[in-house]
């Protein structure tokens, strides 16, 4: 569900180197979250609980929220933590571990109080495989400024009663406006009210506050909101919602019959990069939101890309697990999850239609396409292919199987695409794999879960023996996928062609680093330098100081990074280097790393009808 942009990540891997008037006696939680009074870069949390009939009650924020398949304690963020009686006496409180805490005399609790750090300040901004909380499921709390309110790291329930409504009163600077899919029933500048159903719903529904910066528009019967928190103004809303439009649009019409959602909002905080700043970048996606976090820093051209990629999976996570989804999920216990073995759909599904709907409604072209699916078939060879799928989703938050979780963008597509191909020849391209999810739609749906054990039996109930044949070998067997097979049905086979990949990095491996004293930016000598470097005559050991009279630095390597990838064959550069003690400037051109990489290509005319069908039915 998360929404990982690794990309981006491994470009950091290079520096390593008022009190709610509810009554306690009312069977609802009342919650006040006060963003005014800012202390010490804390907020103060006051909830009033609904009837208690035990002598002791619990209180726990989430170790775990739907859509990470991470354990992060929000709790541990939580301090100072005091319960008291209706004449303010104090209550006896224990804390029982990170995320939380025992009430005694329960029946005369009124209130409790506590205060929260945010999350962003805690990141390491190492990248990825890090304990951070994930930028987009974490919090900001940022004075005057901006406030991300992912709810979860806020506000916690009460034992055994997750189904009991919520009432959210949080007051705010009036130069700060909250954006979210709830409606404020609060009319004042400086107070805004939500009520939910339970509280499932309220970690559902994220709030950012920042100064106003969002557009609005409808697609198709749904209302869209983006709000933006560019931190020095560098992007608005306006300037990135024509893409946006055009691509939801797609995502839409794509969709069809599927989703009813009447509202849908999406929320971009634009990192400065700074130390106590986010460093996670990618999206989580909730049924009517997305919380997205991109550093402020990329081009427009690139940030736009980031937002088609993280938004488009994110949105289309409505058809599962938003509405297709087992009980694991339904019931979710956030403080002793119990996972799902179907992230294969979750993901992989989610994954394949946010490639699939690309190509389907015009927006790439069929090379591009194959190119993706090349390279998440090489990505899949990076992780363990005889895994059980099943297994690992099942074990997702231990190891080994939480190094493993990566392939669900990778071989989860695959699997995904496999299926839809099995579909379209066998129906004789009527037919294909979002068919099957709105069967299953209308089967399930948002209050109704399926059972893990037995969700392979329907979707073959639902299509075809040999759907079910490759879900058992395939997906919950460990026979790795023949993808060559599959793709020879709809005509298309392995080809090679030449690519030029990015100048700074092969692979995982970057070819420059950091100068840990001085914070420069030096080539590596314990790597072959790929033609970019050699072309230049650049060493190991230069210190690349400016490239065509721009400085870099710790500071700015990601521009680096980023505006590399814009640089074409045989365009004109100037580095200025330190060689040693001595600065020197080099002139040249750019010689892009190619190298040759599978691709596929239709080949098979007599299979194109069900090709067709496939990428454009």
């Amino acid at each position: 569900m998360k929404k990982i942009l690794y990309t981006l990540a491994l470009a950091v891997t290079l520096w390593s180197c008022k009190t709610g008037s509810t009554s306690g006696k009312s069977n609802i939680v009342g919650v006040n979250i006060n963003l005014v009074d800012v202390k010490d870069d804390k907020v103060l949390v006051t909830v009033t609980p609904p009837k208690i009939k035990t002598d002791e009650i619990i209180y726990s924020i989430p170790k775990t929220v739907p859509g990470t398949y991470s354990t992060d304690n929000y709790g541990k963020y939580s301090e100072d933590f005091k319960a008291f009686d209706v004449k303010g006496n104090a209550l006896t409180v224990k804390r029982l571990d990170d995320n939380s805490w025992s009430i005694s005399n329960a029946k005369a609790l009124a209130k409790i109080t506590y205060l929260v750090n945010d999350t962003f300040d805690t990141e390491k901004g190492t990248g990825f495989g890090n304990d951070d909380v994930f930028s987009p499921a974490g919090t900001n709390i940022k004075a005057g400024v901006n406030f991300m309110v992912n709810t979860h790291g806020f506000v916690g329930y009460f034992k055994d009663n997750l189904e009991v409504p919520y009432k959210v009163t949080i007051t705010h600077p009036e130069t700060l406006w909250g954006a979210t899919s709830m409606t404020d029933e609060d009319a004042s500048n400086t107070s805004d009210i939500f009520t939910t159903s339970r509280y499932a719903v309220l970690v559902e529904n994220p709030i950012m506050y920042s100064k106003p910066d969002y557009t609005t528009f409808n697609v198709n019967g749904m209302d869209i909101l983006i709000a933006v928190y560019s931190p020095t103004g560098k992007y608005t809303a306006e300037s990135i919602t024509p893409e946006m439009k055009t691509m939801m649009t797609a995502q839409k019409n794509f969709l069809g019959k599927v989703n009813a959602t009447k509202k849908y909002t999406v929320l971009l905080y634009l990192s400065s990069m700074a130390k106590d700043d986010a460093h996670g970048f990618g999206a989580l996606e909730h049924p009517t939101a997305t919380t997205v976090v991109l550093p402020e820093s990329m081009p427009k051209e690139k940030l736009v890309e980031s937002m088609k990629d993280v938004v488009s999976h994110e949105f289309f996570h409505i058809v599962t697990p938003l509405t297709i989804h087992s009980k694991e999920i339904q019931y979710f216990d956030y403080n002793a999850p119990q996972m799902s073995e179907h992230l294969w759909m979750y993901e992989g599904v989610t994954e394949y239609f946010a490639n699939l709907f690309q190509i389907n409604q015009g927006l790439i072209d069929e090379a591009e396409f194959y190119t993706r699916i090349a390279d998440k078939i090489e990505q899949a060879k990076s992780l363990d292919d005889t895994m059980s799928f099943t297994v690992m989703s099942k074990n997702v938050l231990e190891q080994p199987y939480k190094d493993q979780y990566l392939n669900v963008y990778q071989k989860g597509a695959l699997i995904g695409m496999c299926i839809d191909i099995i579909i379209r020849e066998k129906s004789n391209g009527e037919k294909g794999i979002l068919d099957l999810m709105h069967k299953l739609s209308s089967e399930y749906g948002i209050e109704k879960p399926f059972n893990d054990d037995e969700l392979f039996a329907k979707i073959t109930s639902l299509t075809y023996p040999e759907v079910g044949e490759f879900l058992n070998k395939y997906v919950k067997g460990t026979t790795p996928i023949p993808y060559d097979f599959y793709l020879a049905k709809v005509g298309v086979t392995k080809a090679r062609e030449k690519k030029a990949g990015p100048i700074f990095l092969k692979g995982q491996t970057p070819y420059i680093t950091i100068d840990k004293q001085t914070k420069e930016i030096a080539v590596r000598s314990d790597i072959e330098p790929n033609e970019f470097f050699k072309n230049l005559n650049l060493k190991g050991g230069d210190k690349i100081l400016a490239v065509n009279n721009k400085a870099y630095s710790l500071e700015n390597i990601y521009d680096l990074i980023t505006e590399s990838e814009t640089w074409k064959e045989n365009d004109p550069i100037t580095l200025k280097v330190k060689r040693g003690t001595k600065e020197e400037t080099i002139k040249g051109t750019v010689k892009l790393p190619f190298e040759e990489t599978e691709t596929f290509k239709a080949t098979d005319a007599s299979k194109d009808k069900l090709k067709n069908a496939w990428l454009k039915g």
